[in-house]
């Protein structure tokens, strides 16, 4: 997985590339840490990903929940590459709030 968090004025964006799985989930629940940190809006560009699996989706899903709470928006910047949103229905996650804001 490559990975990119980069800080603007208005929040964070989050560039994934790759492959995201369990073998890079540590490292991408680290840089999802970071970008709440900064307590703004944080989008995340999935458009480099190539496949998420279960353990991505997961840490997507706790990190939207978790802004939330927190009153940040976390959304989609770009498009979701069609593997991907198959991936994210095949792991019951087609309804993620993050694809849907």
């Amino acid at each position: 997985m490559g990975a990119v968090l980069v800080q603007m004025d208005n929040g964070c964006l989050l560039r994934l590339e790759g492959t995201v799985d369990i073998a890079s989930a540590a490292e991408f629940k680290t840089l999802l840490l970071q970008a709440l940190a900064v307590g703004r809006d944080v989008a995340v560009s999935l458009e480099a990903a190539s496949y998420l699996d279960v353990t991505a989706v997961q840490l997507l899903w706790a990190a939207d929940r978790e802004a939330r709470s927190q009153g940040i928006r976390v959304t989609l910047s770009g498009g979701c590459p069609e593997i991907v949103r198959r991936s994210l229905a095949q792991a019951g996650m087609a309804d993620l709030p993050l694809l849907n804001n």
